[in-house]
């Protein structure tokens, strides 16, 4: 994955801790965050950016605007399916 130097993409642990239970909420409010089989986040500088959130039955990626467009939505769903 190259991505933006500031940037990292990781696979926290399930159930989320509750920061970042917070930020997904606020980057994915219809996300069923009880139900989660898998998630994957992208933080820069200590901020939450981006999350790919998996459940039975769906899935759902959201990405801050300012950071589209530079690799960051392929490397959050290569997390996800178990590949970055």
């Amino acid at each position: 994955m190259n991505l933006p130097a500031r940037v990292r993409v990781t696979r926290p642990p399930l159930p989320l801790a509750p920061a970042l239970r917070t930020a997904a909420a606020r980057l994915c409010p219809d996300a069923p965050l009880d139900s989660l089989k898998c998630a994957a986040l992208a933080i820069a500088g200590g901020a939450v950016i981006g999350a790919h959130l998996v459940w039975h039955g769906g899935e759902i990626q959201f990405l801050a605007s300012g950071w589209r467009a530079r690799g960051i939505e392929e490397a959050l769903g290569e997390v996800v399916a178990g590949k970055g």
